[in-house]
């Protein structure tokens, strides 16, 4: 299993400072704030001249991937202002050459001050972590650069400003000790690229060094040339290892031809009809367009198609094809009825495009501009059916499936990534066990339900976190009014051997505390044809 080498920064104040662009609230401190650290710490250890073996080593740390952050709770305490000096020594010294030493106007220097903002953020621990995967059995040569970045650790004396005072050191952590540390997990996610904390990248050190000599030869016969910004860095999202994904979505009635009202569909038994017209009317719609909808993209983000080549393409069957793809769900109505009005699922009548990777904004925007207006086309008799209408993604019946809520139930029934009964503990029932037998093969059948559910958790891409604190609970029979039996819902051909159930699932955190997560929730085997989907429970 994978190791990992840790920096550990720990406040003596149990204070932090540092701003991020715009003076904007940072936190957790960043991981290009922790790699300057060390690179001052590493520069003043050799008297102000990196040794070749501490470059080689920030060379190799700046080509690593962003870091998992594990950090204390901060809270941004009430800000207050400080009376500084504004820098402004050169107006001083222009009236001292005019002759002028009275002390008083611009020869003063105590006049010239400004107004510096404080607004600390409180920690509620002491120490944040950054933790980089190595490679399964690293090396000698990255052991040596674990080892001159530890030893460049011991000379930091702040993250942040100056007066956020730590102590720091480097470490390798087995696989499990990285879930020990205390604090909140903090993830990078992938190829976000836009806000976030900046992170080194490859060249930033070359850039730091640069800006070094720049400010050291500030001073020159010309006057004072001031250094340039570090410049050579990215930026990445960093969210809470319970905090979900918030991902764009194109929402659409589906209406009749005319346009003179609904063209509902049956949930349990055309609802994936439906998602399969709606996946032809995208391909129809990208064929047209053209430009960046190539072929292979068609197949691969439209369709679902993998790619496989030569004999592989003759055995390969169903090739998975990952999450950067559409996934078609369409949306049961959930209306009041009697006199209770209580909340029953209908008919399908409105249809949601999503996509359960991170960067798909633009096929979604896409999608949401290009599909409007499309007929959707019945498979078996090749005539026009129905007309898709945008709508917003805050309409009052897609806001069941968008809003944040801790609590969801299925609509459409969770098929399960595996078998529920590989041994056969239900065969084994039938047969008469006595009641001890009875339990031990009940509680094995429902740790075995328990332990899919939460893989199909995170192969949808919500965290390990969310998986493993949510209460579920599952049964044949829904946790709506107006479902059917689980087993009743039509499911794409290659999953009907998996079994069927309709889930309850209730969000928390390890303190058994609720935690609100957005929709859509979806997930399951069919999750991208809308088998799966949950409404938020009011």
């Amino acid at each position: 299993m994978s190791e990992y080498f840790c920096l550990a920064f720990r406040f003596l104040d149990r204070q932090f400072h540092g701003r991020g662009d715009g003076s904007q609230r940072e936190w957790p401190p960043s991981p290009l704030r922790a790699f300057q650290s060390l690179v001052a710490a590493a520069a003043r250890q050799a008297k102000g001249t990196l040794v070749p073996s501490a470059v080689a080593a920030f060379e190799w740390l700046e080509r690593q991937p962003p870091p998992a952050i594990v950090a204390p709770d901060g809270i941004e305490g009430s800000g207050y202002c400080l009376s500084v000096p504004n820098n402004a020594m050169d107006i001083v010294a222009r009236a001292w050459c005019r002759g002028d030493y009275s002390n008083t106007g611009d020869a003063n220097p105590t006049k010239h001050r400004t107004l510096k903002a404080v607004r600390p953020t409180f920690l509620q621990g002491e120490a944040t972590h950054y933790l980089w995967c190595l490679p399964e059995s690293p090396d000698t040569e990255i052991r040596r650069h674990t080892e001159v970045l530890s030893a460049s650790a011991r000379g930091v004396a702040a993250l942040g400003w100056g007066r956020d005072m730590v102590v720091a050191h480097g470490s390798i952590l087995g696989a499990d000790e990285p879930a020990t540390l205390p604090g909140e997990r903090w993830l990078p996610v992938p190829n976000s690229t836009y806000g976030g904390l900046r992170v080194p990248s490859d060249g930033t050190l070359e850039d730091l060094i640069r800006r070094h000599k720049r400010f050291v030869e500030r001073l020159s016969p010309q006057g004072l040339v001031s250094p340039p910004s570090l410049s050579v860095y990215r930026k990445v999202q960093y969210r809470r290892a319970n905090d979900p994904p918030q991902r764009p979505v194109a929402a659409f009635s589906v209406l009749n031809l005319d346009a003179t009202g609904f063209r509902a569909f049956d949930t349990a038994r055309h609802a994936l009809t439906l998602a399969g017209m709606v996946r032809c009317a995208a391909k129809l719609a990208a064929q047209r367009s053209g430009g960046t909808w190539t072929e292979e993209k068609i197949n691969s983000f439209i369709l679902g198609h993998g790619v496989a080549s030569g004999e592989a393409k003759q055995a390969a069957g169903h090739v998975a094809v990952g999450p950067q793809r559409f996934a078609y769900l369409p949306l049961p109505s959930i209306e009041g009825r009697g006199e209770g009005q209580a909340r029953v699922v209908g008919s399908v009548r409105r249809v949601m495009l999503y996509c359960f990777a991170e960067v798909c904004e633009n096929e979604i925007t896409w999608a949401q501009r290009i599909l409007s207006g499309q007929e959707l086309i019945d498979e078996d008799t090749k005539q026009s059916v129905a007309l898709l209408s945008v709508i917003p993604a805050n309409e009052k019946m897609v806001r069941c499936y968008t809003q944040t809520a801790a609590d969801w139930a299925t609509v459409t029934p969770v098929v399960l990534p595996g078998y529920d009964d590989p041994s056969h503990f239900r065969r084994r029932l039938k047969k008469g066990a006595n009641a001890g037998e009875q339990k031990r093969l009940l509680e094995s059948l429902n740790a075995r339900i328990d332990a899919l559910l939460r893989k199909a958790i995170t192969q949808a891409g919500f965290s390990q976190e969310l998986a493993d604190h949510a209460e579920l609970e599952w049964r044949k029979v829904g946790f709506w009014p107006g479902t059917e039996l689980a087993d009743r819902y039509g499911v794409p051909d290659h999953l009907k051997r998996f079994p069927r159930y309709h889930v309850k699932i209730r969000w928390r955190d390890a303190r058994d505390q609720p935690v609100p997560v957005p929709g859509p929730v979806c997930f399951g085997g069919g999750r991208f044809y809308g088998v799966g989907l949950f409404a938020a429970v009011e």
